[in-house]
């Protein structure tokens, strides 16, 4: 695969595991019972970007190697995967 295809994959996953990352240990301004005023209640209380961008960058990281070591060394691929759709032929 060549380094741009690999970067750009690497991108993918990076921002959806973003997603899922956002939520983990957020407290919100309502749950601490100090809501600004101005603000929704569900707002975060303190946002931690650098912590978030760590985790989703390690995270991220195990995700494509795992991707990166079944379809080098294992020879895993997309026609691999069952096909769930009836009458589609690969």
């Amino acid at each position: 695969m060549a380094i741009l295809s690999g970067l750009a994959v690497y991108f993918v996953i990076w921002w959806l595991t973003l997603f899922a990352v956002l939520p983990i240990g957020l407290r919100t301004q309502d749950e601490d019972q100090n809501v600004v005023p101005g603000t929704v209640a569900s707002a975060p209380t303190r946002f931690r970007a650098a912590r978030i961008f760590l985790l989703t960058t390690l995270v991220s990281a195990l995700i494509y190697g795992a991707w990166y070591v079944a379809g080098n060394y294992f020879g895993i691929g997309f026609k691999d995967l069952p096909v769930i759709m009836p009458g589609i032929e690969r």
